[in-house]
C-alpha cells in the first residue's frame, strides 16, 4: 500500500520568526518569545532576515549539481569516511539489522572543519575533495562560515529562550564539531514503504539543524497527534529543528521532533543541512534545572560516534 500523502502545512503550525533583530545583535525580547514557544511546543521553526546571502546558497547548488553528475566510480573515489566526510552514495542503508533499517533514496556530499587528525578527538579529521573541485570547496567552505555566524545567533537565542546567560550555549559550541552536507534526492512518485523513501523518519541526534530546502519541498514532520504534515519551501527562509541533544541539555524543555523527507515533486530536489554541534569534549547530560537525570554525562564524542554506527554503517565507524 502507498504511502499516504501529507496534508499541507498552515503556516501557522510553524511559525516565520523575523530573526533580524537578533543577526543586528539586539536581544529583542518578542523574537526570543516566539522562539521558545515554537522549540517547546513544535521543535521547528521557519526563519526570514538571517543574514545568508542568496548567492552564497547558489554557488553551492552550482558545484553541487556539477559533482553528483559525476560518474558514479569517480564520486565513490571520496567516500564516506568514519568521520562523516565525503561522498554518501545514493539508496545507502542505515540501521542495518535494527527495526528501523532503511535504504535511503538520496546521495550526499559532507564538510566539515578541516582540521588535521587528532587521537584524542575521533570527530576530527581533514576533508576529502574531488578531482578538479575547486568550485565545490570555496563555495561549501564560505557557506559554511556564513552559517556557523547564523548558528551563533540562534545559539544565543536559545539561552535567551531558557532563561539562561546569553553566552550559555556560545560556550559550548567553541571549537565546533559541526558538519555541512549537501543532499541530492532523485524523484520518487509512488514509495510503498517508509523504508524506501528520501530519509526514513528520524530525529536529529545533535544540537540543532540549519536548513535550506529548494522549491520542490519534500520535509515532512510529524505532529504531537502523530499525523505526517508537509514543512513546505518558503522562499527566503531556513527551517530550524531541534536536535536529541538539545532537547537532553535543555531537560525536555525543548523538543527534538521526528521528521522525514519524501520527494514527490518529479524533479531533483537538493536541499542543505547544517548540523550545529558542540565541541568534542561537552557532556551529554541535562545542563538546565533539576532533573533527577541518572545520565553520567558521557562526552560528545561518544554519543556521536555511537550515533554514526547506526546511521551510516557505510562509513565503518569503529
Amino acid at each position: 500500500m502507498s504511502i499516504p500523502k501529507s496534508r499541507r502545512l498552515d503556516f501557522t503550525e510553524i511559525p516565520v520568526i523575523d530573526l533580524a533583530s537578533l543577526v543586528e545583535g539586539k536581544d529583542d525580547s518578542a523574537t526570543v518569545a516566539a522562539i521558545a514557544e515554537a522549540c517547546r511546543d513544535i521543535g521547528f521553526i521557519y526563519i526570514k532576515n538571517h543574514g545568508i546571502p542568496q548567492v552564497l546558497i547558489e554557488d553551492v547548488l552550482t558545484a553541487a549539481r556539477e559533482f553528483f553528475t559525476r560518474p558514479m566510480d569517480e564520486k565513490k573515489e571520496i567516500i564516506v569516511n568514519d568521520r562523516i566526510r565525503g561522498y554518501l552514495p545514493l539508496r545507502y542503508s542505515s540501521y542495518e539489522g535494527e527495526a528501523n533499517e532503511a535504504v535511503s533514496n538520496q546521495e550526499g556530499f559532507w564538510i566539515g572543519e578541516d582540521r588535521p587528525i587528532n587521537p584524542d578527538n575521533r570527530l576530527d579529521g581533514p576533508n576529502l575533495w574531488p578531482e578538479n573541485s575547486e568550485a565545490l570547496k570555496a563555495a561549501t567552505e564560505t557557506y559554511y562560515t556564513a552559517v556557523s555566524g547564523l548558528s551563533q545567533v540562534l545559539q544565543r537565542a536559545f539561552a535567551l529562550a531558557l532563561d539562561q546567560p546569553a553566552e550559555f550555549f556560545q560556550e559550548l559550541f567553541q571549537r565546533q564539531s559541526s558538519l555541512l552536507k549537501i543532499n541530492h534526492y532523485p524523484p520518487q512518485d509512488n514509495p510503498q514503504t517508509v523504508a524506501d523513501i528520501g530519509v526514513v523518519p528520524h530525529t536529529d541526534e545533535l544540537g540543532f539543524t540549519i536548513l535550506w530546502q529548494d522549491e520542490n519541498g519534500g520535509l515532512e514532520i510529524e505532529s504531537k497527534s502523530g499525523e505526517w504534515v508537509e514543512a513546505p519551501p518558503i522562499p527566503g527562509t531556513f527551517v530550524i529543528n531541534i536536535g536529541d541533544l538539545m532537547q537532553i541539555w535543555s531537560n525536555g524543555e525543548f523538543s527534538s521532533t521526528p521528521h522525514r523527507v519524501i520527494n514527490r515533486s518529479g524533479a531533483d530536489r537538493y536541499s542543505i543541512p547544517f548540523f550545529a554541534s558542540p565541541r568534542w569534549d561537552v557532556p551529554v547530560k541535562p545542563l538546565i534545572g533539576d532533573s533527577g537525570s541518572t545520565r553520567n554525562g558521557e562526552k560528545y564524542e561518544q554519543y556521536q560516534l555511537r550515533y554514526w554506527r547506526q546511521i551510516f554503517p557505510i562509513a565503518g565507524v569503529s
